[in-house]
C-alpha cells in the first residue's frame, strides 16, 4: 500500500474548528499556531449550502496582502485525503497556493481566486509585448497600472521591469536582483515568446517547451517564494503567422507558440500556480496586431480587458 504524503496547511479561519475538521476528515488532525506575514483579511460571504452547513457561518475569511501586516492561525498536518477533502470544502472563490510562514516554512493556503484582486504591489517582469511596444499609452501592462494604482494611490504600486527581445531563460536570471527594493506581494512573468522563436530560414522543428522552461519557471517560482510573493503567469498571445515568417531575422510558428503555451499550462497546473491565459482576445483577429507579433491600442485595449476579467 502507498503511504500517504505529509501535507502542511495554513489555516486562517473555519479549518482551525474541530467540528469542520471532524465533518471533513472524521477526525481532528494534528495542529500548532502559525502565522502568515504580509497578509490581512477580509470577509467573504458563502452561498454553498454544504459549506454554510459544515462549518455554521455565511461568511467566512479570504487572504488579501498588506504590507507589515500578519494573520494569525495554525498549521494543519493533513494527509492526500485530507487534502483533497479541504479543497473540496473550500468554494471557487479560493485556490491552494503555496506561501511561505513567519517561521520560514513552506505551506498550502487557500488564496483568492482571483489573483491580481488581493494585490498590492505588482512586478510585471517580461519581453516587448508586457513592455507595451506600439503602443504609446504603455500596453496592457500600462493600463493595468493606471487601474491598479488609481484604487488606492497611497498603497498600491505596480513596476514594469520587461525588457524587449528578452527571454524567459533571461528574466529567471535577471529578476531576483530587481526585486528586494521593490517589495513585491505578487510577481507577474509575462515572457516567453522570444523562447519559441527560430532564425528566419530555418527547417520547422518541434518546440521542446516542458524541457525548455520548467528549469526557468521553478527559478521564478522560487525567487517569488524568497519574496513571499505570489507568482502569476501570464501568456502568449496569439500570431498572425502570415508576417512572422522573417521579423528581424526572426521566425515564429503559431504551431510552436501553442506548444509553449501548452508547457506553461502544464507546469503551471502541476505546480498550483496561477496561469493567465492571453491567446483568446487576438486569436483570428490580424487587425489587432501591428507587425503579426505586437498587439496595436486596440490589441493590447483587448489583452488589457480579457487580464482584468480573469485576474480581477
Amino acid at each position: 500500500m502507498t503511504e500517504s504524503r505529509p501535507h502542511i496547511l495554513f489555516s486562517f479561519g473555519t479549518l482551525m474548528d474541530e467540528r469542520v475538521q471532524t465533518a471533513l476528515f472524521g477526525r481532528t488532525v494534528p495542529t500548532s499556531p502559525a502565522s502568515l506575514a504580509g497578509y490581512t483579511t477580509r470577509p467573504l460571504p458563502i452561498t454553498d449550502p454544504a459549506v454554510i452547513a459544515a462549518s455554521g457561518l455565511d461568511v467566512h475569511l479570504i487572504l488579501e496582502r498588506e504590507l507589515g501586516a500578519a494573520v494569525e492561525g495554525a498549521v494543519l498536518r493533513l494527509t492526500d485525503r485530507d487534502l483533497a477533502a479541504a479543497d473540496a470544502y473550500e468554494v471557487d472563490d479560493y485556490v491552494r497556493r503555496r506561501v511561505v510562514l513567519t517561521s520560514g516554512e513552506s505551506a498550502w493556503a487557500y488564496l483568492d481566486a482571483k489573483p491580481l484582486r488581493s494585490a498590492r504591489r505588482i512586478v510585471i517582469v517580461g519581453d516587448s509585448i508586457a513592455y507595451g511596444r506600439c503602443d504609446p499609452r504603455g500596453g496592457w501592462a500600462g493600463r493595468l497600472a493606471a487601474y491598479h494604482i488609481g484604487e488606492n494611490e497611497a498603497e498600491h504600486r505596480l513596476f514594469n521591469l520587461a525588457v524587449p527581445g528578452i527571454s524567459l531563460a533571461e528574466v529567471s536570471e535577471q529578476t531576483p536582483a530587481l526585486l528586494a527594493p521593490r517589495r513585491p506581494d505578487t510577481l507577474l512573468v509575462a515572457a516567453g515568446i522570444n523562447d519559441c522563436a527560430l532564425p528566419a530560414g530555418s527547417p520547422p522543428s518541434p518546440f521542446d517547451g516542458p524541457t525548455h522552461i520548467a528549469g526557468h519557471l521553478d527559478a521564478l517560482a522560487a525567487t517569488a517564494r524568497d519574496h513571499n510573493a505570489r507568482l502569476v503567469v501570464a501568456g502568449p498571445t496569439w500570431i498572425d503567422e502570415e508576417r512572422t515568417h522573417d521579423y528581424e531575422g526572426l521566425c515564429f510558428t503559431r504551431g510552436r507558440v501553442l506548444d509553449l503555451r501548452e508547457s506553461m499550462r502544464a507546469w503551471c497546473a502541476e505546480n498550483h500556480v496561477d496561469h493567465l491565459d492571453m491567446w483568446e482576445p487576438l486569436h483570428g483577429n490580424a487587425e489587432l496586431l501591428v507587425d503579426g507579433v505586437h498587439p496595436s491600442a486596440e490589441g493590447h485595449e483587448a489583452l488589457y480587458r480579457h487580464l482584468n476579467e480573469l485576474s480581477r
